[in-house]
């Protein structure tokens, strides 16, 4: 069986660190990383771009150091294919200020560059994606795992999309989906040749965590998450982001479309349970610092300040857990087959994104009255339904996950997968 192609986008931060190590270290039977990437969100963007740089030095360590051990390398996936890794924008669409999140602290992994300087590539890794700069006089050997490039993040995601075959590619979104509107601006068509985008991304049923009623990815650029969340719609204009009067904004839509955007959604709801407590990973982790794995030091050192953190936000008398955010929409990739994964109920559902509210900027808005629709037949519309909650030719079409193969078993499920 061909392995499932996919396109990682990202925001690196902790947990998208250890998605792309779930992602690199499955085999190439499972999953073929064609592209990571890169944009701003846990942090600014160069900070963002530095940490997966800094993930493949790492890992080219790890390589090496496994192999003087006589230990198995694993990480075919890493040692198999060469993705992309290309960077988008700097800021939202219709925002210049970066929201700070500090849950991942000042560079997005706590500190791990300053901490394990010898585990960090040298500074010379950004003449790789920007011409100018003084670069090193010999490619980097870490360059054997990855292709960079200097051409903008979503121009790469369309080459892909247009050279692979349609509905072969899917996008995994881990962070804002700036990079994703901008390819879906510039070729819609292209664009949806895309088997499916995996968002993490929104809260439904549940409370925020940036704001009462917005979860970080959506919040960070919510103009982006609407438009792409419109592609899913019979009717994209009934879905879209009011125009700016004073600000630059990407132009609608065409009228028709050759199909609707495959968006599956994975919100705080069902990601935040999948927990990876503080003890369960120290017993894992312990006998890879004893050995000197470099990859268990650089990843147990954010880890550690993921706890912290965790534990001044819950308090000590709970242990802290890493919700497995990211993870999960790879975790899903391998294993969608699963019927354990279920969707809600109703499902495609109807959900949009609200992108001018002054208190509820970036909330994931769905009609919960459970009024009647129009059977198709004799109605497609409903009188007086101005906005089109019910309509059935109007609205988005989004496929919300609510429950997995396990909340107790994709830890265990990960950290064997990154250690062995």
């Amino acid at each position: 069986m061909a392995p499932r192609k996919i396109i990682i986008d990202t925001d690196p931060g902790g947990d998208d660190v250890m998605a792309m190590l779930l992602a690199l270290a499955s085999s190439p039977e499972e999953l073929e990383v064609l592209m990571i990437s890169v944009t701003y969100g846990n942090v600014p963007l160069d900070s963002c771009l530095r940490n997966v740089v800094g993930l493949f030095h790492v890992l080219e360590h790890e390589m090496e150091w496994r192999k003087t051990q006589g230990k198995p390398l694993g990480y075919e996936v890493l040692r198999t294919y060469k993705p992309i890794v290309a960077v988008g924008p700097e800021h939202a669409l219709e925002d210049e200020i970066l929201m700070a999140d500090n849950f991942h602290g000042a560079d997005g992994l706590h500190g791990v560059h300053e901490a394990h300087p010898h585990l960090s590539p040298a500074d010379t890794w950004k003449a790789l994606f920007k011409d100018g700069l003084p670069g090193e006089a010999e490619e980097p050997s870490y360059l054997k795992y990855f292709t960079p490039s200097k051409t903008p993040a979503h121009k790469e995601i369309l080459r892909i999309l247009k050279e692979e075959p349609a509905d072969t590619v899917s996008i995994c979104a881990l962070g804002p989906l700036t990079n994703l509107a901008l390819a879906a601006s510039e070729d819609p068509e292209t664009f949806l040749r895309v088997k499916e985008v995996a968002v993490m991304g929104g809260a439904i049923e549940c409370e925020g965590n940036v704001t009462p009623v917005a979860e970080f990815n959506t919040y960070a650029d919510a103009v982006a998450t609407a438009r792409v969340f419109a592609l899913t719609s019979p009717n994209p204009a009934s879905t879209m982001p009011p125009i700016p009067k004073d600000k630059a904004t990407l132009p609608p839509y065409p009228e028709k479309l050759s199909k609707r955007l495959n968006l599956s959604l994975f919100p705080l709801d069902i990601t935040t349970p999948h927990l990876l407590n503080m003890g369960f990973f120290l017993e894992k982790i312990e006998s890879q610092l004893a050995a000197g794995s470099p990859l268990g030091i650089w990843v147990n050192t954010f880890m550690s300040g993921l706890f912290r953190q965790i534990a001044s936000m819950v308090g000590t008398e709970v242990e802290p857990g890493l919700s497995l955010h990211d993870p999960i929409t790879i975790w899903y990739m391998l294993t969608g087959s699963d019927p354990a994964w279920k969707l809600a109920k109703g499902a495609p559902e109807d959900i949009r994104i609200e992108t001018s509210g002054q208190w509820t900027h970036g909330m994931h808005v769905s009609d919960r009255r459970g009024r009647t629709r129009p059977d198709g037949v004799t109605a497609l519309e409903v009188a007086g339904d101005e906005d089109g909650w019910l309509s059935l030719v109007r609205g988005n079409r989004i496929n919300r996950y609510v429950s997995s193969p396990g909340e107790m078993t994709f830890a265990p499920f990960l950290m064997q997968r990154l250690f062995g």
